[in-house]
């Protein structure tokens, strides 16, 4: 592998946080403290890691409500995550926001959209406003296969392979929208092929593999930074869970199926590659675990600790 031990350690650093951070999250809901709900992202961390990790600090991501991923991929603070989830005046939308409308624009995370499909507009505009100021930041749009079928899908790529913006629209292919399987709302298997109809390249990217899904995610990103236009990729990937806290995912689902996308855990695969080509030993791996379980009691601590906003802004930065 053409990367340094350093970029791969923080991968794999990544994909553990966000792992132990999504079961912290079920294990908060489980106890009632934390309101709302969540959508885990368990067994998908790879997308969101290969991804971000082939963008610069200026470049922009829309998230999905599956979206704690995406901000701890991009450099998202968990303490202020999950103070955040945990509706204190510390998180990063002073608790208002909760679970699926994280943002920070420092970090060029535009928001996370509890809408399906509501951030292809917002990624197509901040590429529309890159090719305008002149420079040369690109958008990154997570969305679900779901996600696909709604008419923003097809309106903003028509009108982003009609400008050449410099937007990738990254499809997280989990094969389930909700309860809905993929062969029983869609007539094709592969959502990429979509991307012919708006004179864009398609690419279809095993999901479980960061390294498979930052090449091809920095490929089209150099492609759009140049000018080139954009790109449709369609990570295939899955979720262990059901698609929130509150359901199981085992009504819709044949445990067959679940064990079989198991055997391909994105963090094992990328842990025994590692290990595999002495990139990192055992004792590493098992560091870094412990390393990041401290980190994420540590954010639930700060959380804890955190007060509720005021009443006094109740009507402040909200819109109605």
């Amino acid at each position: 592998m053409d990367l340094s031990k350093e970029k791969l350690v923080e991968w794999y650093r990544q994909m553990v946080t966000i792992r132990h951070f999504e079961e912290a999250v079920t294990d908060l809901y489980r106890r009632a403290l934390m309101p709302g709900l969540s959508h885990l992202y368990i067994g998908e961390e790879a997308v969101a890691v290969g991804a971000c990790a082939a963008l610069r600090p200026d470049d922009w991501i829309t998230s999905t409500h599956r979206g704690h991923g995406h901000c701890i991929a991009k450099g998202g603070d968990i303490k202020k995550m999950m103070a955040e989830i945990m509706g204190k005046e510390t998180g990063y939308n002073r608790g208002k926001g909760g679970s699926m409308h994280i943002a920070e624009s420092e970090l060029g995370i535009l928001g996370a959209f509890a809408v399906v499909g509501g951030g292809f507009g917002p990624a197509t505009g901040a590429a529309l406003s890159a090719k305008m100021r002149g420079t040369d930041q690109v958008a990154v749009c997570f969305f679900g296969d779901g996600a696909s079928n709604q008419g923003s899908f097809h309106e903003n790529l028509n009108l982003a392979g009609l400008w050449k913006l410099p937007v990738v629209y990254l499809c997280e292919n989990n094969l389930y929208a909700i309860s809905v399987a993929q062969w029983r709302s869609q007539p094709i298997k592969d959502i990429a092929i979509r991307a012919a109809s708006y004179d864009m390249p398609g690419a279809v990217v095993d999901g479980q593999d960061v390294l498979a899904v930052y090449d091809a995610v920095r490929e089209s990103v150099e492609r759009a930074r140049s000018g080139e236009g954009p790109t449709l990729v369609e990570c295939k990937t899955y979720r262990y869970t059901g698609h929130g806290v509150s359901d199981p995912g085992t009504a819709y689902r044949a445990q067959e199926e679940i064990d079989e996308w198991k055997k391909r855990d994105p963090i094992i695969l990328f842990r025994e590659r590692l290990e595999g080509e002495g990139i990192m030993t055992e004792e590493e791996t098992q560091s870094i675990e412990a390393v990041v379980q401290r980190s994420i009691e540590e954010a639930i601590e700060f959380a804890r600790k955190s007060p509720f906003p005021s009443l006094d802004e109740i009507d402040q930065h909200v819109y109605a």
